[in-house]
C-alpha cells in the first residue's frame, strides 16, 4: 500500500478501482493542519487527466503494470493490430486507443505496451526514432528569416521541421513525445 508520500512522477497506483499514473505532485502541510498531496493523475484505461487532492491518513494499494515487447503488424481502417513477441497472441487497438502515438509506428517495429490485467492499456515509445524523409522541398539559401528551417513529411505522413539541408530520403531522428526533428540519423 501506498501512503502520500509515496506518490512521486511515474508511480501507478488505484484510486476508485481504475489504475491511474501520477503525472505531477506537490506536498503542502499548512501549521497544525495535516499534510496533504495535490496531484495531477492520469487514468490509464480512459486517458483522463484529473487534478485530485489526498489528505495524509490516506492508502492506495499498487497496481501491477505488466510491460510487454509487442510488434506492430498493419492497419486496417481505424484499428492498429499488434502481435505479442513471446506468445505469438494478437490484438487491436483503435487510434483513440492510441493517440498521437500513431505519427510513429512504422510496419514491424517493436515496441513496448503496458497490460493492466491482462489487457493492453498504453503504448510506450522509444523518446527518439529514426524516420526516412519521403517528401521535401528544397530550402532557399538566404531564406533564414524563419529560422531555416522547411517542412518535409517523414515514412509514416507526420510533418517534421527540420533543417534545410534534409532531402528526400535522408533518415533523421525525430523527439515522439512532441514530433520535434533532433539529428540526422545515420
Amino acid at each position: 500500500m501506498y501512503g502520500i508520500t509515496d506518490l512521486k512522477n511515474g508511480t501507478t497506483f488505484e484510486v476508485d478501482g481504475a489504475p491511474y499514473i501520477v503525472l505531477d505532485y506537490q506536498h503542502s502541510k499548512k501549521g497544525r493542519s495535516g499534510a496533504v498531496m495535490r496531484t495531477k493523475i492520469k487514468n490509464l484505461l480512459t486517458g483522463a487527466i484529473v487534478q485530485r487532492t489526498f489528505s495524509g491518513n490516506e492508502k492506495f494499494p499498487e497496481v501491477d503494470i505488466e510491460r510487454r515487447k509487442v510488434q506492430y503488424l498493419y492497419k486496417d481502417g481505424a484499428s492498429y493490430y499488434f502481435m505479442d513477441v513471446n506468445s505469438y497472441e494478437q490484438f487491436d487497438m483503435t487510434s483513440e486507443d492510441l493517440g498521437n502515438n500513431i505519427n510513429y509506428l512504422k510496419d514491424g517495429d517493436t515496441v513496448g505496451f503496458q497490460f493492466y490485467q491482462n489487457k493492453p492499456i498504453n503504448l510506450e515509445l522509444p523518446i527518439k526514432m529514426d524516420f526516412e524523409v519521403t517528401e521535401a522541398s528544397e530550402g532557399l539559401k538566404g531564406d533564414t528569416a524563419s529560422g531555416a528551417t522547411k517542412m518535409v513529411v517523414i515514412e509514416t505522413g507526420l510533418n517534421v521541421y527540420v533543417p534545410l539541408f534534409i532531402k528526400q530520403g535522408d533518415k533523421i531522428r525525430v523527439n515522439t513525445s512532441d514530433g520535434s526533428y533532433v539529428e540526422r540519423a545515420k
